[in-house]
């Protein structure tokens, strides 16, 4: 891909799930949660981010650079989005939430041909059944109708992409690709599986 493709990986929420604990952090078959995401984008990109509003010192330690959310209060996704939209001068920015350790492989490779076909301004990724809101690809120019989604009060991510141009690519041929992990019982599961 000639474009300059960069990620953010969403470590920024409070995992009320997961008991409060910072998910990222949660080790999983042996090493935190992110480093199997990371391991899973690094190939795909040209570079990473990871937005965390807790535990920066762990999160900087895998050597990518750590950006807090500018607005306060755990606002969810959008709020780590907005504020990567800002860090980044790619032409593409990849989102993916920090504890899916499956994440496919080709990920951005397909979602980049979906884009170029429909000639979208965004991705979003779905596992053949559901979309996956917080794993999409989108262009970095949308950052100021973001911004101005969130300061109207608005959260659901959906009401936001269908202000845009947007496309979903599907996955179904890695139906487990977006498992994510909300709760310890969930872990023990994915551990069982890998």
């Amino acid at each position: 891909m000639s474009v300059q493709i960069d990620a953010v990986i969403l470590a920024g929420g409070m995992a009320r799930r997961m008991g409060g604990i910072d998910k990222g952090l949660v080790e999983l078959s042996g090493k935190p949660m992110i480093a199997h995401t990371i391991d899973r984008v690094k190939p795909q990109v040209d570079s990473i981010m990871i937005n965390a509003n807790r535990s920066q010192a762990e999160y900087a330690a895998f050597g990518y650079p750590v950006i807090s959310d500018l607005e306060s209060g755990y606002l969810g996704p959008l709020a780590g989005m907005v504020t990567a939209m800002g860090q980044t001068q790619a032409d593409l920015l990849l989102v993916v939430p920090c504890d899916s350790p499956m994440l496919p492989t080709d990920l951005c490779e397909r979602m980049y041909a979906s884009l170029k076909e429909a000639d979208a301004d965004i991705v979003v990724a779905s596992d053949g059944e559901h979309h996956q809101p917080v794993v999409l690809l989108l262009k970095p120019h949308l950052k100021a109708s973001m911004q101005a989604f969130l300061d109207a009060g608005d959260r659901k991510i959906f009401l936001w992409y269908e202000q845009h141009k947007y496309v979903v690519t599907s996955f179904a041929d890695q139906p487990n690709a977006f498992v994510n992990v909300n709760t310890l019982e969930q872990k023990l599961v994915i551990e069982n599986a890998k």
